[in-house]
């Protein structure tokens, strides 16, 4: 799915509420009701709304809770709740297949993603730019430490709206399944996320034109992934227990033989 307010509010934790984005709409009914009564005091919000006092005075300040802060940020952006089809739903999904085959998503939230031999820095500065971050990169110059290319500013936001899309945080392998929002994209959107990918994963051969993609995930991930490719490209796209052969027609078709 696209990532909405409730689905990027969920990626915070937090200490009193099981649920973050209660405190969402907790924080929304705070800000209506003194909007409505200007002079009630923090006791005064804090008995109508069934609410402490000492957790209205914050916010009937400057405080604004970390999931607030991220749904205001990523609405600005244009993050939320994307009009399928939209440009900026398939940036977004670009991206997530940038992150998906090439990257990663930090413990805190921050996603980078590496070049490669198909994919060079240009392409993921593009990536993040249609998004509307900028980015920069990092590692350059340091040996045994690939190059990676992350965004300037709002990159946690960002982060936590990859993975209310279906990106993992952390280690990648344990994904299932290729993310719903991808699945749920318009043909073109998702014969770009391919494009994406294949660039990202698949092997180069001086001697075949076929591609293989090698990847340390769950079966019910490769095979999802072998669906996805099939049905968008021509030729044929096989599966074995540690990666899929995608055939020197399919290749072709997808611009990587």
């Amino acid at each position: 799915m696209e990532p909405t307010p409730q689905s990027l509010a969920r990626t915070y934790s937090d200490r009193v509420y099981p649920d973050p984005w209660e405190k969402v709409e907790d924080y929304q009914r705070v800000q209506g009701y003194t909007a409505e009564h200007p002079n009630a005091g923090r006791t005064a919000v804090g008995n109508a709304l069934e609410l402490p006092p000492s957790r209205v005075r914050g916010w009937m300040g400057d405080v604004k809770p970390d999931p607030v802060h991220g749904v205001h940020t990523a609405s600005a952006y244009g993050w939320l709740d994307p009009e399928p089809g939209s440009d900026m739903a398939g940036a977004l999904v670009e991206l997530l297949a940038h992150v998906l085959a090439g990257g990663s998503i930090n413990e805190t939230f921050v996603p980078a993603v590496s070049p490669g031999r198909r994919v060079d820095i240009e392409t993921i500065y593009d990536a993040f730019e249609a998004v509307g971050v900028d980015a920069q990169t990092r590692h350059v110059d340091t040996d045994g430490r690939a190059t990676e290319v992350y965004p300037t500013a709002d990159a946690s936001v960002l982060g936590r709206c990859l993975v209310a899309m279906g990106a993992p945080r952390g280690t990648k392998t344990e994904l299932s399944a290729v993310p719903t929002v991808v699945w749920e994209s318009p043909a073109p959107i998702r014969r770009r996320f391919v494009e994406i990918y294949v660039a990202h994963r698949g092997a180069h051969f001086e001697t075949k034109a076929t591609t293989r993609i090698t990847e340390e995930r769950p079966e019910s991930y490769l095979k999802d992934l072998q669906k996805l490719i099939t049905e968008t490209v021509d030729g044929e796209v096989s599966f074995g227990v540690t990666g899929l052969t995608i055939s020197a027609v399919a290749a072709r078709d997808l611009g990587v033989s």
